[in-house]
């Protein structure tokens, strides 16, 4: 029994060892998996490739972009990534969260520089201020619309100090109520730059505001390029354009007066820097030889780690270092896309600090949120499912953070009918609808298009097809009599109005055989899916909806049939995506879908288990009046050419109210098409298709009337529209 006892301790005792040498081996471990935005995955995993002096091993986490990969760092699946102090502010707003910045992305030519920039203010030395109020009238050099030092650092601190007017007039957007600010502040200014991405808009603002384009080199315009725009440019203002203030930064005030920066010696000039001053925020002026007093500084970008990691940071360091090193040599496209890296830039260990803490030092978070409620404006999104909503609040934490206003929110309703209800009523703001759909809203709720989606090559339109399965016997549309048919949703273009209009046309269905939904589930008697259907607001039997909703099958990834012929993505038949899924998998002969839908579904374009394996030319479409076409021949085998997807709002609205939401719509728009490793707004949320806008969007536009494609469409929708459902 004593030999027994004893051999049980030693047991207990070395596995007590051998785990405890485990968790030692864990907690320090030389493997460390950096989260990346999807796109930027094949170019992370050709840097994880080279070989460094460091054995660290870096593995890439593929994300939908930074705002998920915060949330993957949060949850322990990844432990760093590249970061923006914008993405910062994002991670410092997560409740409980437990972030570190560690490394500083630094110029090679300021190393030492504490912040990336410091926004300060010059005026003349001998300029006869009393204090910051003095600056009222004054002729004030900025260095464009937007940007940080000459635009949102003097608008946040002025606002602070209580120099600058009012910023929340609620019968002007966020942009002009700034510019009248600013107008009403300054006797002349040059601001340069799209006050709106509208031109429309962007005119009538500078023609109301047009002192702020008086101190410009072409005033007329009052865009880039202009001499007296930028940082430099607003020092060439002051100094030579009769400007009295000039807002930029402190390395190109140190370059245009000649004095050394950084590591760089001073250099001659023809300006005098004796001739100017720093105007310091507590009112008084120390000259532009000296140390500067800042309003306000950006922080450098970094890496952000989770907490855990940066115990054991050390190694991680000198891993990024050394690829550095390495890319610089071999001047490796990863660098600057996956590490923010480049020629001029290097890496540079800081104290680990949140990034809370490291915007705070830099008086940049009160920058970031400088929001100028009550009352606080917001755009109002009707969404209808909770994955929709999931992404609704993704995009209002990201835009945010850079510079969208007013703020995106988000308002959950049952379906978009509750939805088109909601927004006549002013509950919510927008919503995007196919062509079908924005002619039912205007109909029916007194709503009107304001921005349409972009599709590509093809701009604001797309093309209705019909996919059949390629060994399929079918050869015209006669010929999918007593078919089971797939579609995208009730009322919706490609898989409703489309194909209704052409069995119409062709009079496969008869104009007098009302309603129409239940016509479609007689000719297509094999079986439908048609989402959206069993809305008691079509007035239809209980047979009919059951014939219309046969194919449906609910959430089938989690066998759920509670959510079966919904008109949203509950219903895994629904929509583009949905309505193919249904012709792979669901027993459909013929899919009523748009013409990206087979190449965006096909040949490895979808990772979803169902889709990846499929091939583009198992699939061909039928043309209406017979014959098949390859998938890549829709323009010349199509059911309708479309308008594209709208976004709409309140008819009720006033011309300001619509003026800012396109403003922040089609600002979000650009930004995140130059960027969609920022945030990704056209494309899978979740693994979710057409959330908010269709994933085949590459951008969005200004509307204003009726285009030729929406008039050769009303064709459509008065045929389909005789008896409605």
């Amino acid at each position: 029994m004593k030999l027994l006892a004893l051999l049980f301790v030693v047991a207990v005792t070395a596995q007590a060892v051998t785990g405890s040498v485990w968790r030692y081996r864990r907690s320090t471990r030389n493997e460390y998996k950096m989260c990346v935005p999807e796109d930027l995955l094949d170019l992370c995993k050709q840097m994880v490739t080279e070989e460094t002096k460091s054995t660290a091993k870096i593995i890439c986490i593929p994300a939908r972009d930074r705002v998920d990969c915060i949330e993957k760092i949060k949850d322990k699946e990844a432990d760093f990534l590249t970061v923006d102090p914008e993405d910062m502010y994002i991670a410092s707003k997560v409740p409980d969260q437990h972030f570190s910045v560690f490394e500083e992305i630094r110029t090679r030519e300021e190393p030492d520089a504490e912040f990336r920039y410091e926004a300060v203010v010059v005026i003349h030395k001998d300029l006869d201020i009393n204090g910051i109020q003095g600056l009222k009238g004054l002729n004030s050099c900025h260095t464009g619309v937007g940007r940080n030092v000459g635009y949102k650092v003097p608008l946040t601190k002025l606002k602070q100090m209580g120099v600058i007017g009012n910023l929340a007039d609620p019968d002007l957007s966020p942009r002009e109520n700034e510019l009248k600010a600013f107008s009403t502040l300054f006797n002349k200014a040059c601001i340069v730059g799209k006050w709106s991405p509208d031109p429309k808009i962007n005119l009538k603002l500078k023609k109301k505001y047009s002192n702020l384009c008086e101190l410009c080199e072409h005033p007329d315009v009052c865009d880039y390029p202009d001499n007296f725009s930028g940082y430099d440019g607003a020092l060439r203002c002051l100094a030579h354009n009769g400007g009295q203030v000039a807002w930029t930064k402190v390395i190109y005030v140190r370059k245009f007066f000649g004095l050394p920066v950084g590591i760089s010696p001073a250099r001659p000039t023809n300006e005098n820097p004796a001739d100017y001053a720093y105007l310091c925020p507590d009112g008084t002026r120390v000259p532009v030889t000296g140390p500067p007093c800042k309003w306000a500084a950006r922080p450098w970008q970094g890496y952000m780690a989770n907490a855990d990691v940066v115990k054991t940071v050390d190694e991680l360091r000198k891993k990024i270092e050394n690829l550095n090193t390495v890319g610089s040599q071999h001047h490796a496209p990863w660098l600057e896309k996956v590490l923010e890296l480049n020629d001029k830039t290097a890496p540079r260990e800081n104290k680990v600090i949140s990034p809370g803490d490291y915007l705070d030092k830099a008086n940049y978070t009160d920058v970031i949120e400088r929001d100028y409620g009550p009352p606080f404006k917001t755009i109002r999104f009707c969404v209808t499912s909770q994955d929709e909503e999931d992404k609704c609040r993704a995009l209002s934490k990201s835009a945010f953070s850079r510079n969208i206003r007013p703020r995106f929110d988000c308002v959950v309703e049952k379906n978009v009918y509750a939805c088109l209800n909601t927004i006549r009523d002013n509950g919510a703001d927008i919503i995007t609808l196919d062509g079908g759909l924005v002619d039912l809203a205007q109909r029916e709720y007194n709503l009107k298009p304001i921005v349409a989606e972009q599709y590509g090559p093809l701009g604001g339109s797309y093309y209705a097809v019909a996919v059949v399965k390629k060994g399929s016997s079918y050869q015209s549309l006669s010929d999918l009599k007593g078919a089971k048919s797939c579609h995208t949703g009730i009322g919706r273009t490609a898989g409703y109005n489309a194909p209704l209009y052409q069995l119409l046309k062709q009079n496969l269905i008869e104009k007098t055989n009302c309603p129409y939904p239940k016509a479609l589930s007689e000719y297509f008697s094999g079986g439908n899916c048609l989402p959206g259907s069993k809305d008691t607001r079509f007035g239809l039997t209980k047979e009919v909806t059951d014939k219309l909703c046969t194919l449906c099958g609910g959430n089938v990834d989690k066998s759920d049939l509670s959510t079966k012929c919904n008109f949203d993505t509950t219903e895994a038949y629904s929509g583009y995506t949905g309505a193919f899924r249904c012709l792979v998998e669901g027993g459909g002969d013929v899919a009523f879908v748009k013409h990206v839908t087979v190449p965006g579904n096909t040949d490895g374009n979808n990772k979803d288990s169902w889709a990846v394996n499929l091939k583009s030319s198992d699939y061909e479409l039928l043309c209406p009046e017979g014959g098949r076409a390859k998938p890549d021949e829709f323009a010349k085998c199509n059911f309708a050419h479309a308008p594209p997807h709208m976004v709409v709002t309140g008819n009720l609205k006033t011309e300001s109210d619509i003026d800012e939401i396109r403003n922040a719509l089609i600002s979000a728009s650009k930004q995140y098409t130059d960027r969609p490793d920022y945030f990704k707004l056209f494309g899978s949320f979740n693994g979710k298709k057409d959330l908010l806008f269709k994933d085949s969007a590459t951008g969005l536009v200004s509307i204003s009337g009726e285009s030729e494609i929406q008039k050769e469409y009303s064709q459509v929708l008065s045929s389909v529209n005789a008896c409605s459902p």
